[in-house]
């Protein structure tokens, strides 16, 4: 992932990576809270040669300190030093024990040891720590070797004396803070790229490119005005979903379709990505050029363009498939505009074997003498293959992807499936697409808002399927 990859994904994930930062900033404050503190206190002593008569007796002295001087220290820690210790305070703790809370350090090059206690109260700390260096000075007097004399060569001395500590050493709060702050950071970022890839639903071009390379034609922005009606309602013409759509009846005008070909099949990939949506708004946009267009409910399992209309649906394709009724008698007109609508009709036992009939392509036939553009709808490709059969049979299918319902897997398939037909794709149409996934929209939106007032009406409108409840109502 490139740095505007990462940029991406924490400008959508924000929310989560806030949050997780703000727990592990939480958890240090709290840790730091709950843990005991303890104070140190730390006295230093120093080894030197006693003084002595001749050259001979400073050297072997001198070396002698600074080549013990490590051993001395680990003396410091010992049941030698500490139990004395522990006998002189009355401490109720063991040598051992009281070895846990003693540390003995030699600064580099030099001749001291720095004796540090830790302890939960700093009086005791600097008691207990001055205790340490005084029984270090007796220890060695007692481990030293004597000079010619009889006296020590090496004689220890404090140099400095625990005093009571002001402030504890542990814990520390705010080196606990800001490690909680990087520490949440690290994880913030990391959830949100682990999600970030683990999520494979598409929801953007980006996420289409991983799939395919086949063209995008358009992309329709979520629009609650027609997610949310409870009848087949209008889309106001300066919506966000109306300028998209325009957009994707400039880019079907410009495909090279095979000569004599006028009909597409609107597809989808599973149920739910708004295919139906799409191709009536296609139908509804096209028209508004003055093209002559039949839209065609070829959803002989699911058909929902009646519904949308407010059409009959008592005969339509499949009455003129078995030979009930011609497409002049069925096909229902919109309005005054230059739109014709062909609904499904009777829903068949065997809608896959009905579509691929000798039948559906005579229709096919005539319907693209009498009109500029047909635009079929056809069911998901997965679940059935009407969409494949009906592809294969015209200029091309027009793959809606709905954003964040359909899988990059599977729309690799439904993909798979028309090219084992040998059907053409004629491009995608990203549907359904949400603010947080395509910022590019921002621009387009504000533009379209603008303009709104000054703009003159359009007769038509932008349509959106019913819910389940208002086709019941119909029916």
């Amino acid at each position: 992932m490139e740095l505007t990859d990462y940029l991406r994904v924490l400008r959508k994930y924000w929310r989560s990576a806030t949050a997780v930062t703000r727990v592990a900033i939480l958890a240090a404050a709290a840790f730091s809270l709950l843990t005991k503190a303890t104070y140190t206190a730390t006295t230093s002593v120093f080894l030197s040669v006693k003084s002595v008569a001749t050259a001979g007796e400073l050297n072997s002295g001198s070396t002698y300190a600074e080549n013990q001087v490590q051993s001395f220290a680990r003396v410091a820690r010992t049941p030698i030093v500490l139990q004395a210790v522990v006998d002189r305070l009355n401490l109720p703790v063991t040598a051992e024990r009281l070895a846990e809370d003693v540390t003995a350090t030699v600064p580099s090059n030099t001749a001291t040891i720095d004796l540090s206690v830790e302890n939960g109260d700093p009086a005791q700390a600097a008691l207990i720590a001055n205790a340490v260096g005084e029984q270090v000075v007796e220890t060695v007097k007692q481990l030293s070797p004597p000079t010619a004399d009889g006296s020590d060569m090496v004689e220890a001395t404090v140099i400095r004396p625990a005093s009571v500590p002001l402030s504890p050493t542990t814990p520390k709060v705010t080196q606990n803070l800001a490690l909680g702050l990087l520490l949440g950071l690290m994880l913030g970022v990391g959830q949100a790229v682990l999600r970030d890839t683990l999520y494979t639903k598409i929801r953007n071009e980006r996420d289409l490119e991983r799939v395919t390379d086949r063209p995008l034609l358009g992309s329709i922005m979520l629009d609650e005005t027609l997610s949310k009606r409870t009848a087949p309602g209008l889309a106001s013409d300066h919506s966000l979903a109306g300028e998209a759509y325009r957009r994707l009846r400039t880019n079907l005008q410009f495909l090279a379709l095979p000569e004599g070909e006028r009909a597409l099949v609107v597809t989808s990939t599973v149920p739910g990505e708004g295919k139906t949506t799409t191709a009536i708004n296609t139908a509804v946009t096209m028209a508004e050029t003055g093209a002559r267009v039949l839209l065609i409910d070829a959803d002989l399992r699911r058909p929902h363009v009646a519904d949308a209309f407010g059409l009959e649906t008592a005969a339509g394709l499949t009455s003129v498939l078995i030979g009930r009724a011609t497409l002049e008698e069925v096909v229902q007109p919109i309005g005054d505009t230059s739109l014709d609508v062909l609904t499904s009709g009777p829903i068949p036992p065997n809608p896959s074997e009905l579509l691929g009939f000798d039948a559906m392509k005579a229709l096919l036939a005539q319907v693209g003498r009498l009109y500029d553009v047909v635009i079929i709808d056809s069911p998901p490709l997965l679940p059935v293959t009407d969409a494949a059969v009906l592809a294969r049979s015209t200029a091309g299918a027009l793959v809606v992807v709905g954003a964040r319902v359909v899988r990059r897997g599977e729309l690799d398939a439904a993909l798979a499936t028309l090219d084992q037909v040998d059907a053409r794709v004629l491009g995608l149409v990203l549907n359904k697409v949400q603010r947080d996934d395509e910022e590019r929209y921002g621009y387009s939106y504000q533009y379209a808002e603008r303009n709104a007032a000054d703009a003159e009406p359009r007769p038509a409108r932008l349509v959106t399927t019913p819910t389940r409840e208002v086709a019941a109502r119909r029916a």
